[in-house]
C-alpha cells in the first residue's frame, strides 16, 4: 500500500529539509508520467486534482486511475490531494473518493475572486478540518491571495500573508499545511520580469509555526524554451516568466515543504503535441501524440523532483495509514 497521508510525506520532508512536488493531473498520461518519475528517482510524490479535474473525469475515473497508479507502483509513497477545494461539499466528495489530503481554499469566496475575511476563512477551514481529521485526512488551508488564474481561481487583488495572522489562523483552524502568499502567481502568464518573492515571510512563518508545513502555490517556472516550443508551431502565447527554480530552492531552505507545479507540465505536453501535428499532419492515432506528451511531462516532473531535493528520499521511512492518522488526530 503506497497511498499515504500527505501529512506524513511533508513531516518527513521537514525532517530532511527538502521540498516535495505536488503535480496536477487530469488524465491517465499525466498520472503515469508523474508516478514513473517518482519511481525512477526514488521520490515520494503528491498528485493533485482540482475540482475542475474531478468534473472533467466524472469523479470515478480519476479514482480508478489513482488506484491503478498505486497498484502498479507499490513502493512509491503517493499522497492524493484535492487542490483548491472551495466548499465543504467538494471536500466531502474527495474524502469519499479516497483522497488522503484536501485543500480548503478559504482565502476567496466561492466566486474564486473575492477575498474572504479572516474570520470567514477561519470558520470554513476549521469546519473542513473537523470533517477531514476523523478520517485521517490531511488538511491544507490558505491565507492571503495569489495573482494570476488557475481553474477559475483569480483573486481580485493580491494580499501577502501576514505572519502574525498565520499564527492565529493555525491556532484557530488546526490545519496541517498552510499555503502562503509570497508573490507567486497562478497560470502561465505570471510575470513580465523575474519576480521578487517575499521569502522572508516564509522564514518568519516557519519560525512561528514550525509544526505546520508551508506550501508554495503558483510555482511553475514557465521556462522560455517551453513558451518558444509552443509558439514554434502556430501558438500565440506571449512571453512570460515564472518562478525560477533557484527561488523555489531558496524557499525550501527557508521552510517550504510542498511545491505546486501544473503549468510547466501542461506547456511541455502542448509543445510536444503541436510539434507532432506540425511535422506529421496525417497523424490521427492519439497514442502517437499522447505517448510523446507523456514523456515530456515525465522529463519535467523528474527534473523538479531532483531540484526540490526529494529524489532518493522515498525509502527513508515506512508508510503510515489513514487509520493510524485517525488515532494521531484523535489524541492531538
Amino acid at each position: 500500500m503506497s497511498l499515504v497521508p500527505m501529512k506524513q510525506i511533508l513531516d518527513e520532508a521537514e525532517r530532511g529539509g527538502y521540498g516535495v512536488g505536488a503535480f496536477n493531473a487530469n488524465n491517465m498520461e499525466q498520472i503515469q508520467a508523474i508516478v514513473r518519475a517518482a519511481r525512477e528517482v526514488d521520490s515520494p510524490v503528491i498528485i493533485q486534482a482540482s475540482r475542475g479535474a474531478l468534473r472533467y473525469t466524472n469523479l470515478v475515473y480519476l479514482k480508478k486511475l489513482m488506484e491503478a497508479a498505486v497498484e502498479d507502483n507499490p513502493s512509491v509513497k503517493i499522497a492524493l490531494h484535492l487542490d483548491h477545494g472551495n466548499d465543504l461539499d467538494v471536500v466531502r466528495t474527495a474524502i469519499d473518493l479516497g483522497f488522503t489530503s484536501v485543500m480548503l481554499d478559504g482565502s476567496l469566496e466561492e466566486d474564486g475572486k473575492t477575498p474572504r475575511s479572516f474570520e470567514s476563512n477561519v470558520d470554513i477551514t476549521r469546519r473542513a478540518v473537523e470533517i477531514a481529521h476523523p478520517h485521517g485526512v490531511t488538511v491544507e488551508g490558505e491565507l492571503g491571495t495569489l495573482g494570476g488564474i488557475e481553474e477559475h481561481v483569480q483573486a481580485s487583488r493580491v494580499i501577502l500573508t501576514d505572519p502574525d495572522e498565520a499564527v492565529r489562523f493555525v491556532e484557530l483552524t488546526g490545519v496541517d499545511a498552510l499555503a502562503v502568499a509570497i508573490g507567486t502567481s497562478h497560470g502561465a502568464y505570471k510575470f513580465r520580469e523575474t519576480p521578487k518573492l517575499a521569502l522572508d515571510i516564509v522564514e518568519r512563518i516557519h519560525a512561528l509555526v514550525p509544526d505546520v508545513r508551508l506550501v508554495m502555490h503558483g510555482s511553475s517556472s514557465v521556462p522560455a524554451e517551453l513558451i518558444d516550443a509552443v509558439n514554434r508551431f502556430g501558438g500565440a502565447m506571449p512571453n512570460a516568466r515564472g518562478v525560477p527554480v533557484e527561488a523555489i530552492q531558496e524557499g525550501i531552505r527557508k521552510g517550504v515543504r510542498k511545491v505546486n507545479v501544473d503549468t510547466d507540465t501542461r506547456l511541455a505536453a502542448t509543445a510536444t503535441i503541436r510539434r507532432i501535428f506540425h511535422e506529421s499532419p496525417s497523424t490521427f492515432d492519439p497514442r502517437e501524440y499522447l505517448g510523446p506528451a507523456r514523456e515530456a511531462i515525465f522529463e519535467i516532473v523528474r527534473a523538479r523532483m531532483v531540484a526540490f531535493g526529494s529524489a532518493g528520499r522515498n525509502g527513508d521511512y515506512a508508510p503510515t495509514t489513514l487509520e493510524a492518522m485517525k488515532a494521531i488526530y484523535a489524541g492531538a
